[in-house]
C-alpha cells in the first residue's frame, strides 16, 4: 500500500514539471509600457546581431578558412539563421509577451523545459555581455596605445588559473552604466542604441562603396602560382618555418569545405536577432511589429555583412588579410590610410549597440522567469518608469563580477551552448504547437472510407498531435546521432569509406520517413500575424543545423556547461517547484471545479 503510495506521488511529480502555462494566463496583468515601434525592434536587432563580428570575423575566415568564398559563406549562415529567425517570429506573432525562448517552451513543452530555455539564455546573456565589454575597452584601450591594461597589468595582477590577468574595471563601469540607461526606461534606451546603429551602418556604407572604388576583381581569381610563391615566401619570413596554407587560388582556395566550414563560423555572426523575442509587452502592435523586425534586421545584418566581406577580399588578396584588423590594414593597401579611423568608430559603435543588445533581453527573461514563481520573486519588481529595475541592475551586477574576475575566452564557447540550445528548443516548439490538438474544438465523428478505412483527419485529434510529439523525439534522436557521426567521420565520408557512407545513408533515410510521417498528419487551422512556411521541413532542419554546430563545441566546454546547467537545475527543484505560479493556479481551478460539483463539500 505504502509502495503504491510513493509510485502515485512519484508520477504526480513527474507530470507536475511538464504542466504548461497558458498563452492568455488568469490574473496575469501586463504593467509594461507599449512604447516601441518596428523601427525601435529593427534597431535593436540590427545593434545586437551586427557588432564587431563585422569588423574582425570577415577577415579571419577569408585569410583562413574561406577565401574571396565568404560572401556564399555568409549566405549560407543567413539562411540558417532565417530558420531559426522565422520560428521565433511565429512564436512572437502567437504569444506576445516577455520571456522570448523560455516563454514559447512553457506553452508548448512543459515547466521544466521552459526553465532549461531561460537558464540558457540568462547563461549566453551574461557571457555575451561580459565578454562584448571587454572588447569594447580592448578596441577602445588600442586607441590610446594599451596604457589601460598595461597599468592594471602593473597595479592589479591576479596570477590564478581560470582568473583573468586583471580585474577590467572599465569594462564592469560600462556594463553599470549601461544597466543604469536601460534601468532608467525602455523607450531611451531604444533611442540611443538606434542613433549608434544608425552611424555603425553608416560606417559599413563607407566601407563597401570604398571597397567598389578601390577594389580590383583580380583579388577573386588569384593564380596558384601566385599562391605558391606567397607561401614559399611566408615560409622563409617566420623562423620556425611553419607550414602556411593559402589555399589554391581562385574564388574558391579552400574548396567548397572551406567555403562551409566558413559558414558554419559565421553562423555566430547573426546570433542576436532573438533580443526581439523578449519585447512582447513593450512593442506596439507585436503581432506583425516582432515578426518583421526580426526578418528585417536579419536581412540588414546580411547585407552588411556580405557587402562588408566582398569589399574586404576586393581590395586586397585574401592571403594578405591581418586575422585581428583586417579593414585597417586593407585601407592601408588601397592607400587610404586616414579611414583606419572612420573604422575605428565604426568598431566602438558596434561594440556599443552590441553591448546594449545583448543587455536588454537579459532582464527581460529574469523578470518573466520571477514572475512565473520559477526565480526569486524580487526580480520582477517594476519601477514606477515601467521598467525591470531589480532584474536589470542585478543581471547587470553579475556580467560586472564576471568581467572583473574571470578569463572570458574559456566561457565564450557556452554562451554558444546556451543561444544555440535554445534555437533548437523554439523550433522544437513550433512543430509540437502547429501539430497540436485544439482543446476547445468541437468535434464531428471522422468519415470513413468506402473501402473502410478511416480517412486522415482534417483537424489535429490527441492520437495525430501524441504521434506528432512520438516522431518529433525520433527525429531529435536521429539528428543527434547524424551529427555526431558527420563531425568525427566527416574524412572516411570524404573518402567514401562503405562504412560510414551506408550508416550516414540509412540514418537520413529514417530521418526523412520520420519528417514525412510528421507532414502527412493534420496541422492546427489556428492562424496566427505570421507562420513559418514549409513545416516541418524548416523547423528540422533549423534542429539539425543548431545541432550540428553545438556538437563542433570541445569537451571542457561541455563539462562548463554542465555545471551551469546543475546549478540552474539545483535552484528549480529546490525553489521553482514550489514557488510555481503555474501550479497554484491549477490547485486553484481544482478547487473551484470540486465546489461547483459539490457545493456542499467545498463549503
Amino acid at each position: 500500500m505504502a509502495g503504491g503510495t510513493t509510485c502515485a506521488k512519484v508520477l504526480r511529480f513527474i507530470r507536475s514539471l511538464t504542466r504548461k502555462k497558458p498563452m492568455k494566463p488568469d490574473g496575469e496583468v501586463s504593467n509594461f509600457c507599449r512604447c516601441l515601434t518596428t523601427l525601435d525592434l529593427v534597431g535593436l536587432g540590427v545593434g545586437s546581431t551586427l557588432g564587431a563580428g563585422v569588423y574582425v570575423l570577415a577577415g579571419e575566415v577569408a585569410r583562413e578558412v574561406a577565401g574571396p568564398s565568404i560572401i556564399l559563406s555568409f549566405l549560407v549562415a543567413a539562411v540558417a539563421s532565417v530558420f531559426a529567425g522565422l520560428c521565433y517570429s511565429e512564436f512572437g506573432a502567437r504569444v506576445p509577451k516577455t520571456g522570448s525562448a523560455y516563454l514559447y517552451c512553457y506553452v508548448t513543452l512543459g515547466e521544466v523545459w521552459a526553465f532549461v530555455a531561460g537558464w540558457n539564455l540568462l547563461l549566453s546573456y551574461v557571457i555575451g555581455t561580459s565578454s562584448v565589454a571587454k572588447a569594447w575597452t580592448g578596441t577602445f584601450d588600442d586607441l590610446l596605445d594599451n596604457i589601460i591594461a598595461r597599468t592594471l597589468e602593473k597595479h592589479t595582477p591576479m596570477q590564478s588559473n581560470g582568473l583573468a590577468t586583471y580585474p577590467d574595471f572599465y569594462a564592469a563601469g560600462i556594463i553599470m552604466l549601461l544597466a543604469g540607461v536601460l534601468a532608467f526606461g525602455v523607450k531611451e534606451s531604444a533611442v540611443i542604441n538606434t542613433v549608434i546603429t544608425g552611424v555603425n551602418v553608416l560606417v559599413l556604407v563607407f566601407i563597401i562603396i570604398a571597397g567598389c572604388i578601390k577594389g580590383d576583381l583580380g583579388n577573386w581569381s588569384i593564380s596558384r602560382e601566385t599562391i605558391l610563391n606567397a607561401t614559399l615566401l611566408k615560409e622563409n619570413m617566420t623562423m620556425h618555418n611553419d607550414t602556411v596554407d593559402f589555399g589554391v587560388g581562385g574564388f574558391f582556395p579552400f574548396g567548397f569545405d572551406g567555403t562551409l566550414e566558413g559558414a558554419a563560423t559565421c553562423f555566430y555572426a547573426f546570433v542576436g536577432f532573438d533580443c526581439i523575442a523578449t519585447t512582447g509587452e513593450e512593442v506596439q502592435n507585436p503581432q506583425k511589429a516582432i515578426p518583421l523586425g526580426i526578418v528585417t534586421s536579419l536581412l540588414i545584418c546580411f547585407l552588411a555583412y556580405f557587402g562588408v566581406s566582398a569589399a574586404l577580399t576586393l581590395m586586397m588578396p585574401y592571403y594578405l588579410l591581418d586575422s585581428h584588423s583586417p579593414l585597417p590594414v586593407a585601407f592601408e593597401h588601397v592607400g587610404w590610410e586616414p579611414a583606419k579611423y572612420v573604422v575605428a568608430v565604426g568598431s566602438l559603435c558596434a561594440l556599443s549597440t552590441s553591448l546594449l543588445g545583448v543587455m536588454f533581453p537579459m532582464p527581460r527573461v529574469l523578470f518573466a522567469m520571477a514572475r512565473d514563481g520559477l526565480l526569486f520573486k524580487p526580480l520582477c519588481y517594476l519601477s514606477s518608469r515601467q521598467s525591470p529595475v531589480v532584474a536589470t541592475l542585478s543581471s547587470g551586477a553579475v556580467a560586472a563580477a564576471m568581467v572583473l574576475l574571470f578569463d572570458l575566452k574559456a566561457l565564450v564557447d557556452m554562451s554558444s551552448i546556451g543561444t544555440i540550445f535554445a534555437y533548437t528548443l523554439v523550433a522544437v516548439c513550433v512543430l509540437v504547437l502547429r501539430y497540436k490538438e485544439d482543446p476547445g474544438l468541437i468535434r464531428r465523428p471522422e468519415p470513413f472510407s468506402v473501402m473502410g478505412l478511416l480517412r486522415p483527419p482534417s483537424q489535429p485529434t490527441h492520437r495525430t498531435s501524441k504521434n506528432v510529439n512520438v516522431v518529433t523525439i525520433i527525429i531529435l534522436m536521429l539528428v543527434i546521432v547524424l551529427s555526431v557521426l558527420l563531425s568525427e567521420g566527416l574524412l572516411s565520408l570524404r573518402r567514401r569509406e562503405l562504412w560510414s557512407t551506408l550508416i550516414v545513408s540509412l540514418l537520413m533515410l529514417a530521418l526523412v520517413l520520420a519528417v514525412a510521417v510528421v507532414w502527412k498528419q493534420p496541422q492546427n487551422t489556428t492562424k496566427a500575424a505570421f507562420m513559418v512556411p514549409g513545416l516541418p521541413f524548416i523547423p528540422v532542419l533549423s534542429i539539425f543545423m543548431n545541432t550540428y554546430l553545438m556538437v563542433q563545441l570541445g569537451g571542457e566546454t561541455w563539462i562548463s556547461y554542465a555545471v551551469w546547467m546543475a546549478v540552474g537545475l539545483i535552484i528549480y527543484f529546490g525553489y521553482g517547484v514550489r514557488n510555481s505560479v503555474q501550479k497554484q493556479r491549477l490547485r486553484d481551478a481544482r478547487v473551484q471545479l470540486r465546489a461547483a460539483v459539490n457545493p456542499d463539500v467545498a463549503a
